[in-house]
C-alpha cells in the first residue's frame, strides 16, 4: 500500500476519535490563562493540537513519539550513511510509521517527478532585485508556484467536499517538500555563485541533491539530511508551524500559508537566531581566541564581560525547554565525529560547558542551556556555506516538511478555522481588580 494510501486509512481511523472528544468531553477544561499570558504572548498555553510532533520541556523534541536518537536509529539509512534520507522521514512524519526500504523507494521515485520547478518561478524569482534577501526570494517562489495549486483548483470546481479535501492538500504538500530544496539552491547560485545553477541528479536522494546542487561533496549529504530533519517540526505553537496552520485554517492552500510561515520563520526571534549566533560567535572568537586556545578560565572571563556589558548569550535559552536542546545535542555528536578539530566548533564545545554555569549564576535566564541554533551555523561556515543570509533558508527547507505534515492532517480531520476571542486592557485591569473574577 501507497503511502497516500496508508494516511487515507490513517485518517479514517482517526476521525472517530476527534469527534468523540468534542462531542463527549468538549466542555473539560485542560488549561487556564493567565493575564501574563495574555500580554507575554500566549506562552504555555495549552490550545493546539499536533499529533505529528511534542515538545517537552524536560524531554525535548518527539517526533511521532521518538526521540531524536529513536528516530534516526528505527528510519531506513540513506546508501552509506548513518542518517536517514529525508523521504523516510516524511513518511515517518505523515503516518506514524516507520517504512519499509521498498515504501521508501516509493517515495523517492514519487518526488523525481515532483521536484520538477515549473520556469515561470525561477523566472519570477529572477526579476527579484539581485540583493533581496533569500528568504524574500523563497516566499516569493513558493507563492508563485499557488497558480498550480490542487487544493485551490478543488475549491474553485464547486466540488469541494470536506471529507476528501485532504487529499488534495496532500498533493500540494508533496509538491512543495520536494519542490523546495530545488528552489533553494537556484537562490544559492543565483545569488552568491553568479546564478551558475547545478542540474538536478536524478539519482540521488533530497539531502544528497541538494548537496550537489549547491557545489558540495559527498561530505555534506549528511549535513543536508540531519540539518532538514533535525530542523522539520517543534510541535504547533512557534511561529512558522502556527502561522501556516492558522493561514490554512481559513482554507487558503498549502502556497499561502507556508510562504507566510516563511515570513515568520525570517524573524530574528525565530528562524533567523541561528544567523546572529554564528555571527557573535565569529566576533567572540575574533576579540577572545584570536591567539590562543579558548580554556575555561578564559571564556568564563569573556562571558561574564558580555553579560555584564548588558549583552546576551545567543544560542542559549528556550521559550520551552528547560534543559539542553536535543537538536543540539545531535549536532554537536556530528562535530565531535566529523570536525572534531575546528578552530570554530572547538570554541561553540568550550562555551557549552562553560556558559550554564555562568548563566544559573547571573540568575536571569530561565534556561542556562543551549537551544539548535548555538551549534547549527557552526556546521554550515566548516562546509564552506558562509552566506549566513542563506541559513533560514535552509531551516525553510526542513520546516516544510512539519509543516506540509500537520496541515495535511489539519484537513484530514477537519479542524476548524482558528479565531481566538480577544480582551481589552480596561477588562484586564478590571478583572485584576477583582482578583481574577469575572
Amino acid at each position: 500500500m501507497g503511502l497516500k494510501e496508508t494516511l487515507k486509512q490513517k485518517i479514517e481511523e482517526f476521525r472517530p476519535r476527534t469527534t468523540r472528544l468534542v462531542k463527549e468531553f468538549g466542555k473539560v477544561k485542560i488549561d487556564e490563562v493567565t493575564i501574563e499570558q495574555c500580554i507575554g504572548g500566549a506562552r504555555d498555553i495549552r490550545s493546539l493540537v499536533t499529533d505529528i510532533s511534542y515538545l517537552d520541556p524536560q524531554e525535548g523534541i518527539r517526533f511521532r513519539g521518538k526521540t531524536i536518537p529513536e528516530t534516526f536509529a528505527a528510519l531506513p539509512k540513506a546508501e552509506g550513511s548513518d542518517y536517514p534520507t529525508v523521504e523516510s522521514f516524511w513518511y515517518f512524519l505523515l503516518t506514524g510509521d516507520v517504512p519499509t526500504q521498498s515504501q521508501v523507494d516509493d517515495v523517492l521515485t514519487e518526488w523525481k517527478v515532483r521536484q520538477e520547478v515549473p520556469q515561470y518561478v525561477f523566472d519570477t524569482i529572477r526579476t527579484l532585485p539581485r540583493d533581496s534577501h533569500p528568504m524574500a526570494m523563497l516566499s516569493v517562489g513558493i507563492t508563485a508556484m499557488q497558480r498550480d495549486s490542487k487544493f485551490a483548483a478543488l475549491y474553485n470546481s464547486g466540488k469541494f467536499n470536506k471529507l476528501t479535501s485532504w487529499e488534495a492538500v496532500y498533493e500540494d504538500a508533496c509538491d512543495i517538500v520536494a519542490r523546495i530544496p530545488v528552489i533553494a539552491a537556484f537562490i544559492y547560485n543565483l545569488k552568491y555563485k553568479g546564478d551558475r545553477q547545478i542540474a538536478i541528479d536524478p539519482a540521488l536522494d533530497m539531502g544528497a541533491n541538494f548537496a550537489h546542487m549547491i557545489g558540495q561533496g559527498d561530505a555534506y549529504r549528511d549535513v543536508a539530511r540531519m540539518y532538514f530533519i533535525l530542523h522539520s517540526d517543534h510541535e504547533s505553537g512557534n511561529v512558522s508551524a502556527h502561522t501556516t496552520h492558522l493561514v490554512h485554517s481559513a482554507l487558503s492552500d498549502p502556497y499561502y500559508a507556508y510562504a507566510a510561515g516563511l515570513n515568520g520563520l525570517a524573524g530574528p526571534l525565530h528562524g533567523r537566531a541561528n544567523q546572529e549566533v554564528l555571527d557573535w560567535t565569529i566576533k567572540f572568537q575574533e576579540k577572545y581566541c584570536k591567539d590562543q586556545e579558548p580554556t575555561k578560565e578564559l571564556i568564563t572571563r569573556a562571558l561574564w564581560d558580555t553579560l555584564n556589558s548588558g549583552q546576551v548569550i545567543p544560542g542559549y535559552g528556550h521559550a520551552v525547554l528547560r534543559k539542553t536542546d536535543p537538536r543540539y545535542i545531535s549536532q554537536r555528536e556530528f562535530c565531535q565525529k566529523h570536525l572534531p578539530e575546528d578552530p570554530l566548533f572547538k570554541l561553540v564545545s568550550m562555551i557549552f560547558e562553560v556558559a550554564p554555569g555562568v548563566l544559573s549564576e547571573h540568575g536571569k535566564t530561565k534556561n542556562p542551556w543551549p537551544n539548535v541554533d548555538a551549534q547549527s551555523g557552526v556546521i554550515q561556515w566548516h562546509y564552506g556555506v558562509k552566506e549566513w543570509d542563506f541559513y533560514t533558508v535552509l531551516f525553510g527547507v526542513g520546516r516544510a516538511l512539519g509543516c506540509m505534515a500537520n496541515i495535511t492532517w489539519d484537513r484530514g480531520l477537519g479542524y476548524a478555522i482558528e479565531r481566538p476571542k480577544s480582551v481589552t486592557i480596561p477588562m484586564l485591569e478590571e478583572w485584576a481588580a477583582k482578583g481574577g473574577r469575572l
